[in-house]
């Protein structure tokens, strides 16, 4: 049976961490965390879990989970952020794959909780995610904060697994409205390193796509309330984000 890591990356995450390595127990032969230097009581809740816990500089989203898939016990990873956790179905489906492990990744469909209701429109559902990989076959990309592991040959196979990592994402609107700001200034500042660029009137014209899609052609209305909110915070986030990468492109 393939040996497998699990590697969780944290930061003042005393509110979900308990959840996220309880769902992995059964399927996991090693479990690192690598935390930016909690205050809370994140490393207490990891080490009574049974957790190698690691304090390292956090640089990014994607260079911290760089980083901390070197600090793996095995070149087999699954990769969690702290407000995520297996469904059933999926733990079974990752078993499987322990048991025969043929392919370069496994990729799966994350489901959101936010504030209490399951989120299945607004262009977060289905959310697929390769978070299942051999490590030696890829490596995280993306714009920060928004990774994304990749594998580094095209014709590096990867498999769908039943089943959901379950992602409890926000416990409050004004807490979405404080990230959605923190995440556009590190996009606008990343696309500006990557020499990105956007004229004035189109940062109007990509906020207000963002919303017409996720609430019409995504369907967001089918979530209700909390469907119209999400779509209109994600919209604003989008219009902050390139307003950020405007200004500092003059």
């Amino acid at each position: 049976m393939t040996q497998l890591s699990v590697v969780i990356i944290t930061f003042n995450a005393e509110r979900n961490i308990s959840r996220c390595l309880d769902s992995v127990k059964d399927i996991a032969d090693d479990v690192v965390v690598v935390d930016s230097f909690s205050v809370d009581k994140t490393e207490q809740i990891c080490k009574e879990k049974g957790a190698r816990f690691i304090s390292h500089t956090f640089d990014g989203h994607i260079q911290q989970k760089n980083w901390a898939i070197t600090q793996a016990k095995f070149p087999h990873i699954l990769s969690l952020d702290a407000d995520e956790a297996l469904s059933d179905e999926l733990k079974k489906s990752i078993l499987e794959v322990k048991k025969n492990w043929k392919h370069d990744g496994y990729s799966m469909n994350r489901l959101t909780n936010y504030c209490g209701q399951w989120i299945y429109h607004c262009g977060w559902y289905p959310d697929r995610k390769l978070r299942l990989f051999n490590s030696k076959k890829g490596n995280w990309g993306g714009i920060n904060p928004h990774d994304k592991y990749e594998l580094k040959d095209q014709s590096n196979k990867v498999e769908f697994l039943k089943g959901d990592i379950l992602h409890y994402s926000y416990y409050s609107v004004e807490q979405h409205y404080k990230q959605a700001e923190k995440f556009a200034e590190i996009s606008g500042r990343a696309m500006h390193v990557m020499n990105r660029k956007v004229s004035f009137p189109m940062i109007y014209v990509k906020a207000g796509f963002k919303f017409i899609r996720n609430y019409f052609f995504k369907m967001g209305f089918l979530d209700g309330r909390y469907g119209f909110i999400i779509c209109k915070i994600t919209a604003k986030e989008t219009y902050q984000k390139y307003l950020k990468l405007y200004t500092l492109n003059q």
